[in-house]
């Protein structure tokens, strides 16, 4: 099992909104960089990732999703009319893929970045490393370090 960090900009689509899915469960399109796109071409149905709410003030783990339909080709960069179509994809050889998560629990309260970036063994965070990618790699150390985070008081 790996796991990850998928941040999303609450503009587009927040942690509310994949809770009012049908069964919680949507699909993580758009993702337009190449190294993200191959973070989601190596996940696995069954991965955990956290839900990361970026471009706001705090940002913010809101909770866990899972990972429930493996890398496919994302149908938006197929569409002229969606804000990311790719006029070079094609669908004998798409660039683009998406995966489909599920939401598992909430962090309640949530996790702020403020608060992970003070802790020594999260130092080596992608998120840290200036990062812009909307989908980073967690080792299984920095998962256990985040998830500990929560019982404390």
């Amino acid at each position: 099992m790996k796991y990850w960090l998928l941040k999303s900009d609450p503009e587009e689509f927040t942690w509310q909104d994949l809770k009012k899915e049908k069964n919680k469960i949507t699909s993580w399109d758009g993702v337009r960089n190449y190294q993200a796109r191959n973070y989601l071409k190596e996940m696995k149905k069954n991965d955990l990732a956290f839900f990361y709410h970026s471009v706001v003030d705090p940002q913010t783990i809101m909770g866990v999703v899972k990972i429930v339909r493996e890398a496919y080709p994302d149908h938006t960069q197929f569409d002229p009319s969606n804000d990311h179509f790719d006029p070079k994809s094609t669908r004998e050889e798409p660039r683009w893929f998406m995966v489909d998560i599920q939401y598992l629990e909430d962090f309640n309260p949530p996790i702020t970045r403020n608060k992970l970036k003070n802790i020594p063994k999260l130092k080596e965070m992608v998120l840290f490393k200036n990062s812009r990618l909307s989908v980073q790699p967690i080792t299984k150390a920095q998962w256990n370090t985040i998830q500990n985070l929560r019982s404390e008081k």
